[in-house]
């Protein structure tokens, strides 16, 4: 043998438990990995070169995550030098890849990343990060295994929701979410940023909007306003955009407006004892005109070409809509013959507003009842006891993302234990449930199966109170999506997931996050924003 054969082994016996010799450590699991012999040396005179001016972003991000998760500044060049020793960033001559995959190969030379766009390099640098993650510093050097990895996303839709109507998160907090998210490949941020307790967006138009409408959140109706100006939302957007995450914003509409009729009542359609100015008035023509402001304002903020409006469980306040004169006149003039139909006239008349703006459009299930024009508009199939409701969006053709609530909405509770957070029923959403989620059992149509964008999760925030409950509940769910959502079924397997998860609950605890531990889920971290309320949050989580 070689000595060179020899210190190759001796590292991987070091590094490497020997039940996981050639499982490559990456969540999702990529497509094709083999560990070849050789180590790369990486230190802080190793040289970024960025092959094609359209990658320097993507050089950027490597190079912020070496400095965030490792203290590691490399230096760059835009120079092309593909033999030489360092890391590449490349596009492909030979357009021969799927959309945003990637080939990712590391020699004792050379790491190289290989792809057809931008988005394919991104995530071949987001898997490399990954793998200097897990490796400690040795003689201020990192040893990087020869992994040569060939990959591609099973879906193009790997998305996260956020409600900060309900609990205002902030900047710096969604920023440093925004990080996890392209450190897992997803690669859609849904955006709630209305809603019963407050709005969050500035409208310059109409400023009270988020100066009235901004104040409270779900537990305390009385904080002081909380909302993003637009130029926070460009650096949001900005931030996201360099990490290949699109960010879709939710003006919700004609239900869940209670905050926006407390800054301007004169657009309340009402609501009830439980609900009150819960909906939008379909009967005034001025609605339309101030909704549609909105939009336009909204949609020039954000990059996307998407508007999410909403649409759901108007019926919680439209009590008052049978009573109110100028819906009696519409429904006179166009025929409408009860509630439903109301809303469906609502809905597309602000539907239209989308897409004249050439945005898409996106709502909640409910609207597969209505007829939207298919190649504009993306159903968000939410109610995981209708599975009827998904069918009806396939069957009209419509771009389908599943999120249903079980296992997907992460205010579910993960333990059976856990007394605060939501169930249903007896159930919960537990990790296994949530890497497990099968589209291929609820759509069993080929056809209608490529309507299916991807996979999304929901963070609804009603029992979030702090930051601390924010990481506890996405974490380390969110890795299970992220491989639910990118991994091909013939790599997708819980037990090689659970460890290499194992890693990645290290990296959490040194990165400061708040996560439940499937393994030993007594163990409770120490409280990163809030110690002061470190009591409260083991008993609420126990």
């Amino acid at each position: 043998m070689t000595n060179r054969f020899l210190t190759w082994l001796a590292f991987l016996a070091l590094t490497f438990p020997s039940y996981a010799q050639q499982r490559c450590p990456i969540i999702p699991a990529p497509l094709k990995a083999d560990l070849e012999a050789g180590i790369f040396s990486l230190d802080v005179n190793t040289p970024l070169w960025v092959e094609d001016p359209a990658l320097e972003k993507v050089a950027s991000y490597l190079q912020h995550e070496l400095l965030r998760l490792k203290f590691l500044p490399l230096a760059r060049s835009s120079k092309k030098m593909s033999c030489t020793a360092g890391i590449h960033l490349r596009l492909a001559e030979k357009k021969n890849m799927a959309e945003e995959a990637y080939r990712l190969r590391i020699t004792e030379r050379n790491i190289v990343v290989e792809a057809n766009s931008v988005a394919g390099a991104f995530n071949g640098a987001s898997s490399l990060v990954q793998l200097i993650s897990g490796i400690d510093i040795s003689n201020n050097k990192l040893s990087i295994p020869a992994w040569q990895i060939e990959d591609e996303p099973a879906y193009p839709w790997r998305g996260l929701m956020l409600d900060e109507s309900r609990f205002f998160i902030g900047k710096e907090k969604v920023m440093d979410l925004i990080d996890w998210m392209a450190f897992y490949k997803l690669n859609k941020l849904h955006w709630h940023l209305t809603d019963e307790p407050a709005w969050r967006l500035e409208i310059k138009k109409y400023p009270k909007l988020a100066l009235i409408g901004g104040i409270g959140d779900h537990n305390n109706p009385l904080k002081p306003a909380a909302y993003y100006t637009q130029r926070e939302i460009a650096e949001v957007i900005d931030y996201a955009a360099k990490r290949n995450i699109s960010i879709i914003p939710e003006i919700d509409m004609p239900g869940h407006a209670t905050a926006a009729n407390r800054a301007y009542p004169y657009y309340s359609g009402g609501g009830s004892q439980q609900h009150p100015d819960f909906t939008f008035d379909p009967g005034k023509e001025e609605t339309y005109t101030f909704l549609s402001n909105i939009l336009r304002e909204t949609n020039a903020v954000f990059s996307s070409g998407m508007l999410h409006l909403g649409g759901d469980e108007v019926s919680f306040g439209s009590d008052k809509w049978m009573e109110n004169e100028g819906i009696k006149k519409v429904m006179k003039k166009h025929h409408l013959q009860g509630l439903k139909d109301v809303e469906r006239y609502f809905m597309e008349r602000m539907a239209d507003s989308v897409y004249q703006l050439d945005a898409k459009l996106l709502v909640w299930d409910e609207m597969a009842d209505i007829n939207l024009p298919k190649d504009s508009t993306i159903i968000c199939w939410w109610r995981h006891d209708k599975p009827e409701q998904l069918q009806k969006s396939l069957d009209k053709g419509y771009q389908t993302i599943l999120c249903p609530r079980l296992p997907y909405y992460f205010d579910f509770v993960q333990d059976s234990s856990h007394r605060a957070g939501r169930k249903w029923g007896e159930l919960y959403s537990p990790l296994e449930n949530v890497y497990k989620f099968s589209v291929d059992s609820l759509v069993r149509n080929t056809e209608q199966r490529k309507l299916v964008l991807g996979i999304q999760a929901n963070l609804w925030t009603e029992t979030v109170t702090n930051l601390n409950r924010v990481d506890y509940l996405l974490f380390p769910r969110l890795a299970g999506l992220a491989e639910a959502a990118w991994s091909h079924k013939s790599v997708k397997d819980y037990a090689s997931f659970k460890e290499r998860l194992k890693q990645h609950l290290l990296l959490y605890r040194k990165q400061n996050l708040y996560f439940y531990n499937p393994f030993q889920p007594n163990d409770i971290p120490e409280p990163v924003y809030f110690k002061k309320d470190r009591k409260d949050l083991n008993a609420e989580e126990n």
